[in-house]
């Protein structure tokens, strides 16, 4: 091989090498550009929503931000715990008689609370 073949070998793979890494910018500025109209159409789409409105039948009571069980007693944080534990055994004991009600199946005396607890 002449001395020249090398030149023309490696001259051949800087230039290839180059057009594929202008290729590879084009194809990420497309995207980046098709991710920047993106952002900006949901920007619109968000900034077109107003205000979340509430009516007063609707408001629950308001409750504690997030981090706030830290500086919280354990007997008010013990107390939460067994009432929303308690109100959710509670839910699911109704959906439960009322799922039976309505499949027509016998009901059980514990889920009836003929028992007073």
């Amino acid at each position: 091989m002449p001395w020249w073949s090398w030149i023309l070998i490696w001259v051949a793979l800087v230039a290839l090498s180059l057009l594929f890494y202008v290729l590879l910018g084009i194809r990420l500025f497309r995207q980046f550009i098709a991710t920047v109209k993106d952002l900006g159409a949901a920007g619109e789409k968000l900034g077109q929503l107003g205000p979340m409105e509430t009516s007063p039948a609707s408001t629950a009571p308001a409750t504690p931000h997030p981090g706030s069980a830290v500086f919280a007693s354990p007997t008010v944080m013990r107390h939460d715990y067994e009432a929303s534990k308690s109100s959710r055994q509670e839910e699911r004991r109704l959906r439960r008689v009322q799922r039976k009600i309505d499949r027509g199946q016998p009901q059980a005396l514990g889920d009836l609370d003929f028992t007073s607890k």
